[in-house]
């Protein structure tokens, strides 16, 4: 299918259908070895005490530390228990940031992100009556294929499927203005990041060969595993630098991976002059943080909030389920966000194309994997 290079107006009703598709927002998955646990009831039971520690990005990242709070939040007042929030300002506050919610008697302690691994297996070790869970981690230091502990529950994203549709979209973007280039960069190289990129760059491709197009994509070489990176997760002049560099190249969109390093990367497109458009990760950027819903073309979502609402409310009953949970764009786990005010500025029958392409990931014909992928 060739996409028309003209900006035309994408019909309202057929948009808003592939919207709910895409954006992952539908009804709790079934529990199985890729879904979330299935749902407690609305009471919890004698004694539950749900607590979560963040990683160094903190709770206001508009990305997956505040995803994960929205979620044990929402649990939280649904069973109407209190959650204990502790928030880390650096590596160091992980280990004792742990030590101090055991010390309050949590029954669930959920880590957020992979830095925080290290800690959380030493903690759920010497806790065994404890039960704990871990975002984009496996929790398998020994890498014998399971976690080091057995009250580990890790939570999952195969994120290559979702952020295979973003880079298709980004390329798509690209070819209608004329520019035929966009990039990526990350915070740091980790396989949570890398994954993101990995489908970014892979969906170009596919753009590629759909319509015999030459997109050419910066900031990351698949094959390699070599790529821009920051160095952390902050919104700094490190990360701005490394967006400018991608920018440089005089790409069309942007997708930075890592939480705030969006910022730094809107200052970037904001001092370079241009009409770039900028990828959000993990939340719908566009809602999350208004201020870039101007650049912000659309966001490659993981559902950390629903996949810790739903461990809350598994643990509250008294039956913890240590299944790692990984999110797909078949249990919406993962997906596309609305494109919000460029809805209309799309490439005519894009969103179809996304559409279709989602439906063949998730009926298996078309192959959609990274090396990051969880294992």
């Amino acid at each position: 299918m060739t996409i028309s290079p003209a900006r035309k107006l994408v019909g309202v009703s057929a948009a808003a259908g592939l919207i709910l598709a895409l954006a992952g927002c539908g009804a709790a998955p079934e529990a199985n070895n890729t879904t979330a646990p299935s749902q407690g009831g609305s009471t919890a039971v004698a004694g539950f005490k749900p607590c979560i520690v963040s990683d160094d990005g903190g709770w206001n990242d508009k990305s997956f530390n505040e995803s994960a709070k929205n979620g044990i939040d929402k649990a939280a007042d649904e069973l109407k228990v209190k959650a204990v929030e502790v928030e880390s300002n650096a590596e160091s506050d992980y280990g004792p940031n742990i030590d101090n919610l055991l010390a309050q008697n949590c029954t669930l302690i959920i880590s957020v992100g992979f830095k925080l691994s290290a800690d959380t297996i030493k903690a759920a070790k010497a806790n065994p009556d404890v039960d704990f869970a871990i975002i984009d981690d496996g929790a398998d230091a020994n890498q014998d294929g399971k976690p080091d502990a057995p009250n580990i529950k890790p939570l999952l994203f195969n994120t290559v499927e979702a952020a295979y549709l973003g880079g298709y979209a980004a390329a798509a973007w690209s070819h209608q203005d004329g520019v035929d280039k966009v990039g990526t960069f990350g915070g740091l190289q980790i396989p949570s990041v890398s994954i993101f990129m990995d489908g970014f760059i892979e969906g170009v491709k596919k753009f590629n060969d759909d319509n015999s197009t030459k997109v050419a994509t910066y900031g990351w070489d698949v094959a390699a595993q070599k790529g821009s990176f920051t160095g952390g997760f902050a919104a700094n002049d490190t990360a701005k630098q490394t967006a400018k560099g991608i920018l440089d190249q005089g790409v069309d969109v942007i997708l930075p991976v890592g939480g705030p390093i969006y910022k730094s990367a809107a200052a970037a497109i904001k001092d370079s002059g241009k009409k770039t458009m900028m990828m959000g990760v993990d939340s719908d950027l566009a809602v999350a943080d208004p201020s870039v819903a101007g650049v912000t073309l659309v966001s490659v979502m993981k559902r950390i909030d629903q996949a810790v609402y739903d461990t809350v409310k598994s643990a509250s009953t008294g039956k913890f389920d240590v299944t790692p949970y990984v999110g797909t764009l078949k249990n919406e786990g993962v997906g596309l966000s609305s494109f919000h005010d460029f809805e209309s500025k799309l490439p005519s029958g894009l969103t179809a194309k996304l559409a279709d392409l989602q439906k063949q990931i998730i009926d298996g014909t078309l192959k959609v994997t990274s090396t990051n992928s969880p294992k």
